[in-house]
């Protein structure tokens, strides 16, 4: 395993364990604390990015580029569009409906990346992502009952998802930077643009809650964590694809249902169970299809660079 391979298993594994973490941590204090302010909890997830990323840059983990606001306002735009409009479909669908939406989520970027930004996929990899997309479907969903408002509402959140994944990846290459360096310039604006949309989304002017100093401990905790999603998303598909970040997403989603079951008593049946089974055997393929891959790409590379060398040497040998 080459340096690059082990470090992008690194973020993989980062962001697997951070967001199956975080999940729990959540329901923990949405279900026993009465905690109920998601929006809110997204805010004060970026707030603690934004103090973890200045620690970070205060330490000397990556050095700050100032990046002009307009040039990272539509990734910000994503960002507050994607967690508004989810939450939005929730209300309006059914959660059944609304996981198959989601699961929507990788054929669509599959088709906006081909069609938009000149992105191949071979035929097995297209496969491998049907075969995962099938066991997820197939272990989430269940009732897809939907009305005309509430489909308008899910497609619109579908896309923005899509979009706010890819320019991610894009903006990293457009601007020059990398992860680190584009959250930092995000994460504040995302912030603050959730502020006012978390007023009104969890009606903070009609709830009123006084959180204990173990609710305040957790909350604390779950944005250590988010802190670590957040920064690994960026790492992940920085370093890999859209696609294969919605494929991790895939795999989380099968331990999250396990541990589930096992330690909460969640629901298992036949059908969960054998979906999960279809969606790990879709991760793995397409895992091993984009190893493969790799193997191509760094023998390419390496062949490209022997043959530089080789010829540098003849031309060497000409003026000795």
């Amino acid at each position: 395993m080459s340096t690059e391979q082990a470090r992008t298993l690194l973020y993989l594994a980062l962001n697997a364990f951070s967001s199956i973490g975080i999940v729990y941590t959540n329901k923990v204090i949405f279900t026993r604390h009465g905690f109920s302010y998601g929006t809110l909890l997204t805010v004060i997830h970026f707030f603690i990015t934004t103090l973890g990323l200045f620690i970070c840059r205060m330490m000397g983990v990556f050095e700050p580029k100032r990046i002009p606001v307009l040039k990272i306002l539509p990734l910000c735009v994503g960002f507050c569009g994607f967690v508004a409009l989810n939450n939005v479909s929730l209300v309006y669908n059914n959660i059944g409906f609304y996981q198959l939406i989601k699961v929507l989520t990788t054929p669509m970027l599959v088709v906006i990346q081909t069609l938009f930004y000149q992105k191949t996929f071979s035929a097995k990899v297209k496969l491998s992502l049907t075969v995962t997309c099938i066991g997820v479907a197939l272990s989430t969903v269940s009732d897809t009952s939907a009305n005309f408002s509430g489909t308008v509402v899910a497609l619109s959140a579908l896309l923005i998802t899509c979009m706010y994944q890819i320019w991610v990846g894009t903006k990293q290459t457009e601007l020059h930077c990398d992860s680190f360096q584009l959250l930092y310039n995000q994460a504040p604006i995302s912030c603050a643009m959730l502020m006012p949309m978390a007023y009104f989304a969890d009606d903070l002017a009609n709830k009123y809650y006084t959180p204990c100093w173990p609710t305040i401990m957790l909350i604390t905790f779950s944005g250590f964590l988010a802190f670590f999603v957040n920064i690994s998303i960026f790492l992940v598909i920085g370093k890999t694809s859209p696609v294969t970040y919605n494929v991790l997403g895939h795999f989380k989603l099968c331990v999250i249902l396990s541990l589930g079951f096992l330690w909460f008593g969640d629901q298992m049946n036949a059908r969960i169970f054998l979906g999960i089974l279809i969606t790990l055997s879709g991760v793995f393929w397409y895992t091993h299809l984009k190893m493969q891959e790799g193997e191509k790409e760094d023998a390419k590379v390496l062949g490209k660079h022997e043959e530089h060398h080789v010829n540098g040497g003849e031309g060497d040998e000409k003026y000795v």
